[in-house]
C-alpha cells in the first residue's frame, strides 16, 4: 500500500470534517481541520493540493484576499515541489504561517502519520 492509499481515509475524515463544520458556520473549526488535513497530506502532491485547494475555497468565501494570494502561491508550491521534498514538517497551511516554516506535529497528527507509515 502506497501513502496515497494509506492517507486516503484519514483526509477524506478531515476534509468531510472540514465541510460539515463550515456549513454549520463554524469557520475557526473547519479551518482547523483543513490544517490537519494539509500535516497528514502534504507528503502527497494529490492530497497537498486539494487541502490547499480547499483553503483556497474557503479564503475565498470569506473574501480574504491574504488567504486567496498565500493559497495560490502554495498551490503552485504544492504542485511543484511536494514530489521532491521541499516540505517543512508540520507546517499548517495557511496564510498566516511562512510556508517555509516547519512546525510541532499535534499529538492527534503525529498518531495518524504513524499509522500511515505502519500501513505503507
Amino acid at each position: 500500500m502506497n501513502f496515497n492509499q494509506a492517507a486516503k481515509p484519514y483526509i477524506v475524515q478531515k476534509l468531510s470534517e472540514a465541510n460539515k463544520l463550515f456549513k454549520n458556520n463554524n469557520d475557526d473549526a473547519g479551518f482547523k481541520a483543513l490544517e490537519d488535513a494539509h500535516v497528514i497530506g502534504q507528503y502527497s502532491t494529490f492530497y497537498h493540493t486539494q487541502v490547499h485547494y480547499e483553503m483556497l475555497k474557503f479564503g475565498l468565501k470569506r473574501k480574504d484576499l491574504k488567504e486567496v494570494l498565500g493559497q495560490i502561491f502554495r498551490l503552485i508550491g504544492a504542485l511543484t515541489k511536494t514530489a521532491i521534498g521541499l516540505l517543512p514538517d508540520g507546517n499548517t497551511g495557511g496564510s498566516d504561517v511562512s510556508p517555509f516554516k516547519a512546525m510541532p506535529i499535534s499529538y492527534a497528527n503525529k498518531v495518524i502519520l504513524e499509522k500511515i507509515k505502519h500501513t505503507k
